[in-house]
Order: structure tokens, then sequence, then C-alpha cells
């Protein structure tokens, strides 16, 4: 039952991903993500429940973490093609195995090894083919911020697995999106008094609705995939990120991006050495 939570939450992130896009075209980062996650904590108020301090000193910290994450993944979102951004984003799951073996002592099979060279060799052909597009990925901003991006939701993915141990699905995404509401006014607030507002002025845009819809649900079959006692939290990940199909296929139809050929292929490299790893560590 989990694999297919997980399936069902990778769909969602690959239409949660082209809703991104979409709203960046009109206003900016922060108001965006704040407003989503604003509505997605409505959405999820009826769940809010009591809990310890430590409880909620867990989601604290796994607030940091989403919230520079999401930050600097829409950031690198707004200036990358999606076909590039997405792919790079696909690769966070490689790293989840590989921080696993260095933080927890686990061991990676001959398969497991195999498939996570192929996704480095995928993201290294991935770089020569952007450079097609003027973007270098030792040079860009764009791709600094999706390193960001990666690195604290590797680090949060790992949290994840920590905390789900001990505490249930909906108090973690009620709580969480609440929390990281909270500090997203609470930059926006303190950017207006230093004088760092929005380069633009806002404007509602129906697709900022579909994100938080499309978020809330990705997350709630995400936490309920992992709690499952028998899932595995790699195996998760490599599902959840093969919603870059669903981004690939939406960004060349909707947003006309080029050099779509080369990064098809990258692109296959890329998802069958995810595939490696799962038939590895079954």
């Amino acid at each position: 039952m989990w694999i297919w939570l997980a399936v069902g939450s990778a769909f969602m992130l690959g239409l949660y991903d082209v809703a991104k896009k979409q709203s960046l075209k009109r206003n900016g980062t922060l108001t965006v993500l704040m407003l989503a996650t604003g509505l997605s904590a409505l959405f999820l108020c009826p769940w809010l429940s009591h809990g310890t301090l430590q409880q909620h000193m867990f989601l604290w910290l796994k607030t940091l973490l989403v919230t520079a994450s999401w930050i600097s993944g829409m950031e690198a979102l707004k200036l990358l093609p999606i076909t590039i951004a997405s792919p790079i984003k696909a690769s966070r799951p490689v790293f989840v195995l590989l921080f696993s073996v260095l933080l927890f002592g686990e061991r990676l099979n001959a398969w497991q090894w195999t498939g996570s060279i192929m996704a480095i060799v995928a993201l290294y052909m991935l770089s020569l083919s952007s450079k097609k597009e003027g973007i270098v990925f030792t040079r860009n901003r764009g791709i600094a911020y999706m390193a960001i991006s990666v690195i604290t939701g590797v680090a949060s993915a790992l949290y994840d697995k920590h905390i789900m141990k001990v505490l249930e699905p909906l108090f973690v995404q009620s709580w969480t999106n609440l929390y990281i509401t909270l500090f997203l006014m609470a930059i926006m607030a303190v950017r207006g008094m230093m004088g760092k507002r929005e380069s633009r002025p806002f404007q509602w845009d129906w697709t900022i609705l579909l994100i938080a819809v499309f978020i809330t649900v990705a997350d709630a079959l995400y936490f309920f995939s992992l709690k499952d006692e028998g899932a595995l939290l790699a195996i998760i990940s490599m599902i959840r990120r093969s919603s870059v199909i669903v981004t690939f296929a939406l960004g060349a139809l909707l947003f006309k991006e080029g050099n779509l050929k080369a990064k098809a292929i990258d692109l296959s490299i890329m998802l069958i050495s995810m595939a490696i790893i799962v038939f590895g560590s079954r």
C-alpha cells in the first residue's frame, strides 16, 4: 500500500512543480510561497491537535529545513527552465542513499552503487546539454539555489524518517504548514521594514490555489506512506522524484522549452538509474 501512496504523491508533486512555475510568471517567490502554504495550512486546520513541547521542537527544526528548501527551490525554478530544474531535483534520492551510508552506516549493494553512479553521470550530461541555453552549472545562480534546495531537502527527508517514528502524519503536516506560514510572514515583514519588498506588485493567480491543493495532497500521501512499518525511505524518495516525468512532459508542452531531445536522453538515463536503485533495494 505504501508504494501506491508514494506513486500518488509523485504524480501530485509533478503537477505542483508545473503550477509553481506558472505562478512565478506574475508574482514574487516569497509571496507565492507564503500564500500557497497559508492556504495549505488552512486546509489542514481541522487536524491541528495538542502536542508536547518536545514534539513541537521537532517540527521547528523541520520548518527551518523545509522553508530553506522551498525558498531556494522556487528561486531556482524562477531562474531555470523547468526541464533543467526538475531533473536536478530528481537527483535528491541518490543523495538520500549516500547520506544514509555516511550518517547511519547503511551499506549499498552493487545495484545501488551502479544506479547512484549512473545518476551522477546523468547530471553531468544534463550540465553539458544546458550549456546550449547559456546555463553553466558552475556559474549560474539558479543552479546554486537548486543545490541548496537539494541539500536541505535531503536533510529534511532523513529527518522525516526519524520523527515519523514518534509523531502522527497529520499532526506533522498541519503544524509544519502553520509554522512555515508564520515563518514566511516574519521573513516578509523583516524584508519590508528593510525596504526589500518583492520586485513585482501582487496579482492574484488561480495557480496559487492549485499549488496549495497539490502540495497538501502530495505531502499527506507521503507522510502516510512513510508511517507504514514496512516503508523504505530510499524507495519512497526514488518514487516521489519520478514526478520529473510529469514536469518534463508538461514543461515541454506548456512552456515551449528548447533542447528537449538532449534533455530527454539525460532524463532517461537518470530514470533508469533510479529504477536500478529501486530494483537493488528490494
